[in-house]
């Protein structure tokens, strides 16, 4: 029974939904060079808002998952949508972009 329940769980943690930090960001270098500089600081406040709302989405996500995982082996948050993995990927990349095109201006 042992051998059967272990690599279940081992694979519905797998299957958990990651924390903030364990997602790379998606590159988007150049992506704002045609932006001035204060258009960039603007935008770069902006998205810096929305990656600290999507990153605490994120991790409580993952906390349901691994709480959900452990309780019925099920990770909810992929099924129900609550993964923002993605956004929280693009968001990353677009600060990292963002700072890039302002280390530029002077």
């Amino acid at each position: 029974m042992l051998k059967f329940v272990l690599p279940c769980i081992l694979v519905l943690s797998a299957a958990c939904t990651p924390r903030s930090e364990a997602i790379a960001p998606v590159s988007m270098t150049g992506a704002f060079s045609a932006m001035n500089c204060n258009q960039a600081a603007t935008e770069l406040v902006t998205e810096r808002q929305k990656l600290t709302v999507l990153e605490a989405n994120q991790n409580l996500a993952a906390t349901t998952d691994a709480l959900a995982v452990f309780l019925v082996l099920v990770p909810v948050s992929k099924i129900t949508g609550g993964d923002k993995a993605g956004e929280v990927g693009s968001s990353k990349g677009k600060v990292i972009a963002l700072e890039q095109r302002l280390s530029t201006c002077k």
